[in-house]
């Protein structure tokens, strides 16, 4: 009688195999989901309240239109905290003695709409007509005891325009009458 051969011991590859099956694998990733998801979750909850808008202090580029215009400059002042400058800007660092100075500064208004301003002396500025140009006037209305021209725009939008001391000044945007009036409301004489 012939002994019996023992059996051939299972090659390491076979138990490899045999240990890859569904239970395992998801035992494996497990973690790494997890891990993902608190990365996703952390990342979201660190942006939630940032809307995304970045603000600047509109206040040397007022100040320097204000030294080279030829005219008193006119310019927001004493607004809200909810009204925010996203932008500033002004042609005056090349301007000479005599040339034309137009300002612009654009707000994001409480209620998360924009609102802009232009003042300049120059009635062509690209600015001015942006704004003015095939707009339709719809009556007057005064604001901060002045009388502005209440248009709208070829865009849809309201402008508030009025002229003082040879500047032609304008408040236009996407915002509600009440924020715009109070943009408005809040133009005076700059006085550095």
């Amino acid at each position: 009688m012939a002994s019996p051969t023992p059996a051939a011991a299972p090659s390491a590859a076979i138990e490899r195999a045999g240990r890859m099956n569904a239970a395992n694998m998801v035992r494996s990733l497990l973690p790494l989901v997890v891990i993902c998801l608190l990365i996703a979750a952390w990342t979201a909850f660190r942006q939630s309240g940032d809307t995304g808008v970045r603000t600047v202090d509109p206040s040397t580029t007022v100040q320097l239109a204000a030294a080279r215009a030829s005219y008193p400059l006119l310019a927001p002042d004493g607004l809200e905290e909810g009204f925010r400058p996203t932008s500033a800007r002004t042609d005056a660092g090349d301007a000479q003695d005599g040339d034309p100075v137009t300002l612009e500064i654009g707000y994001l208004t409480p209620g998360e709409r924009f609102a802009g301003f232009v003042v300049s002396d120059d009635r062509r500025a690209e600015p001015l007509a942006d704004v003015l140009d095939g707009a339709r006037e719809e009556g007057a209305v005064d604001i901060g005891g002045r009388t502005w021209t209440r248009s709208t725009t070829e865009k849809g939008e309201t402008a508030l325009s009025v002229e003082v001391a040879g500047a032609v000044v304008v408040v236009f945007g996407s915002a509600g009458d009440d924020e715009l009036e109070t943009v408005a409301a809040a133009v005076e004489p700059y006085n550095d």
